[in-house]
């Protein structure tokens, strides 16, 4: 789910940076990291926490140059501890050289034994400096055959971001799981995971990186680069479901779209007679809307959420219930008090929250609390950058709709379904993977992850 950003050609590159992390912070809120180049050596700042509390001026004032790349952190392999942080940064026989990466390689911990058993020595526990390693090690002449021979003894979802002294390169898998787009600002390119970041700094959206690309920018321009075979397209369902910003466009749709109509096939497939319809904010809002407008069930902010809750909190010695939820949301009583409502989120995981958000509107005299859920029951856990738990977790894998209907307490429990979702894709239903719902996983795996598909 990490966010990245890289600017190549700009004066300001890493206070471009700071601002396009700034715009991608809903991707990872562990760590943040900027690394820039001033063309003969790369400087650094790297530290846990948020992208705002990291970067005073005075430590953007320390990373010169007219590029910079720069991540956000969300943890799946790996702890959320500093030096699992990103940008990783090594010197190697041919420079510098710095990367970010957004994704989970499946086939990391073999190859990681693999290099100890011959002598490599990592700083970190993190999959994404497997890949530093293997470009460091090839045999290869070129830095393009280095990345290229790395990159095929990998599986998995990678979106990369490199840097060298002179260069951005832009590289996203043969699959394409994580989006990657490429901007314009003025004699400038960018490149971020959501177009929500060119917005905020005034580029112009370009286009995607195509799944299996390899874009070079340095003084000669973008050159551009598909060395990789051709697999059939897998993006992941859940940046539309809700890993991305509403106001960015990515795998060529707008979020903020999709998920309205999500909500509008979530009312067409499950009706209900209720008073009025409450998103979870921030990410059931959308969905919401749409199912409110197909419905014809008044739309209500029944929630107000805190925008100010941190990774990291004090709570008080005094027991209080549900005290993480009710630091993040308080409902409305005047709104929820005697009506039938439909509650939207955008999905299910543990169970726990969905429980403890029922709780919280009948503790304000809802009538009735039906939960409508704006994907299909996530069964299977993700390899491929999300960090869901075992399967054995997982509510909907354990549990019919009826019985975690009533773990919920609720009413009434109903999901979107995999048709229903994909439907809404049309022509490309196709292109996108869906393995958290249906188990079908694009990239094979061994291990440790078949070991977390076990239910007991």
């Amino acid at each position: 789910m990490c966010g990245i950003f890289g600017i190549y050609g700009h004066q300001e590159a890493a206070n471009m940076a700071y601002l396009g992390l700034h715009s991608l912070q809903h991707r990872g809120q562990e760590s943040s990291g900027i690394v820039s180049s001033d063309g003969k050596s790369l400087h650094s700042e790297i530290h846990m926490g948020l992208v705002a509390d990291i970067f005073s001026q005075e430590r953007l004032d320390k990373l010169s140059g007219h590029i910079a790349i720069g991540h956000n952190r969300y943890s799946t392999t790996g702890a959320s501890l500093l030096k699992n942080a990103q940008p990783v940064v090594v010197d190697y026989s041919r420079g510098a050289l710095a990367l970010a990466h957004n994704g989970n390689l499946v086939n990391a911990s073999y190859i990681r034994s693999e290099l100890e058993a011959y002598g490599s020595i990592f700083r970190s526990t993190m999959d994404t400096e497997v890949i530093v390693h293997l470009i460091a090690q090839s045999r290869e002449d070129s830095l393009l055959n280095k990345i290229v021979d790395a990159l095929s003894r990998v599986r998995g979802a990678y979106s990369l971001l490199i840097m060298t002294e002179d260069e951005l390169i832009g590289i996203r898998d043969p699959y394409g799981f994580r989006p990657l787009c490429l901007g314009r600002l003025k004699d400038s390119y960018v490149l971020a995971s959501e177009t929500c970041a060119f917005d905020l700094i005034e580029a112009s959206f370009e286009r995607e990186i195509e799944p299996g690309e390899i874009v070079f920018i340095n003084s000669k321009g973008i050159q551009t680069y598909k060395p990789f075979p051709v697999f059939k397209k897998s993006y992941c369902i859940f940046e539309f479901i809700y890993f991305a910003r509403p106001d960015s466009n990515i795998f060529g749709e707008n979020v903020n779209f999709i998920r309205q109509e999500l909500g509008r096939q979530l009312a067409i497939e499950s009706k209900i007679d209720a008073d009025i319809v409450v998103p979870v904010p921030d990410s059931g809002v959308p969905a919401a809307l749409g199912f409110s407008q197909e419905a014809k069930i008044p739309f209500e902010m029944g929630f107000i959420r805190s925008h100010y809750v941190g990774r990291t909190f004090i709570e008080p010695q005094q027991a209080i219930r549900h005290f993480g939820v009710k630091l993040k949301l308080n409902p409305v009583k005047k709104v929820i008090e005697g009506k039938r409502v439909v509650v939207i989120d955008d999905s299910i995981v543990r169970g726990t929250t969905s429980r403890k958000i029922v709780k919280m509107l009948r503790d304000v005299g809802a009538k009735e609390v039906h939960v409508r859920i704006s994907s299909p029951p996530t069964t299977y856990p993700c390899f491929y950058g999300i960090d869901t738990p075992t399967r054995k977790e997982l509510i909907a894998a354990t549990h019919t709709i009826e019985e975690t209907c009533k773990y919920l307490t609720a009413d009434s429990l109903s999901y979107l379904s995999i048709e229903g979702m994909l439907n809404i894709l049309k022509d490309r239903r196709d292109d996108f993977c869906t393995a958290c719902f249906s188990g079908v996983y694009p990239v094979e795996f061994d291990g440790i992850e078949v070991m977390q598909l076990e239910l007991f």
